[in-house]
């Protein structure tokens, strides 16, 4: 998708703050934090929401890479809090798939 942030950055186009890197997953930090630690976790493929989200080796990826990053920030054992917004409703603003990766503080419960 030309236009959408997240397939540039997956291409290179734009350097975030990057945080992990491999042939499937970009994970970088957000640019508006909502903890202190808040990280992004893209697939490199368009997607646009969880709905369209019809690869289950590529979820199961996204998320494992969420606890791998998890640990390489040191926030894994304390724990962390991961989630995807999907569409107006559900909070989504970039219409490419990600799953936010938050930690660094209590969080609380129920969200939103």
């Amino acid at each position: 998708m030309p236009d959408c942030i997240f397939c540039k950055m997956a291409a290179g186009d734009i350097k975030p703050d990057i945080v992990y890197e491999d042939e499937k997953v970009l994970a970088f930090h957000d640019i508006e934090p909502q903890a202190p630690v808040h990280v992004l976790l893209i697939p490199k493929r368009h997607i646009v929401n969880l709905n369209d989200l019809d690869d289950a080796e590529l979820a199961g990826h996204l998320l494992q890479t969420a606890a791998r990053v998890a640990a390489q920030l040191g926030v894994a054992e304390s724990g962390y809090r991961t989630l995807m917004n999907s569409n107006r409703d559900g909070g989504q603003s970039v219409y490419h798939l990600h799953v936010h990766l938050l930690a660094g503080r209590r969080l609380a419960w129920p969200p939103g």
